[in-house]
């Protein structure tokens, strides 16, 4: 069973923005070849960050409204939120290693 939750626009605002603590929002497409790449580290970081990290996946066509509220122009994309608000954002293919120092500074 994945530790990464599915959302769509409709549970957005009760799985992120109402959510305590540290959220990962990881938007993503099925037609887009990095998407691929970047899922299993995305799965990596959910397990590994589990008791300080939630992670939710949104797919971007079927949700237009939190790909524009979170104003995200490419896939894939990450927007991470602590305590309700949105603090740090990145757009494009990482590494697990980039994305591990992505987390380790942006949740210290």
């Amino acid at each position: 069973m994945s530790s990464v939750l599915e959302i769509t626009d409709k549970e957005f605002n009760k799985e992120v923005l109402e959510a305590s603590g540290n959220v990962l929002v990881y938007f993503w497409a099925s037609w887009c070849g990095p998407c691929r790449l970047v899922s299993p580290s995305i799965q990596w970081a959910a397990d590994t960050y589990r008791e300080s990290l939630k992670v939710v996946k949104l797919e971007v066509d079927p949700n237009p409204d939190t790909v524009k509220q979170c104003q995200v122009e490419g896939v894939p994309a990450l927007r991470l939120f602590k305590d309700h608000k949105l603090s740090s954002s990145f757009e494009g293919a990482l590494s697990k290693k980039q994305l591990e120092d992505f987390l380790n500074t942006n949740l210290a």
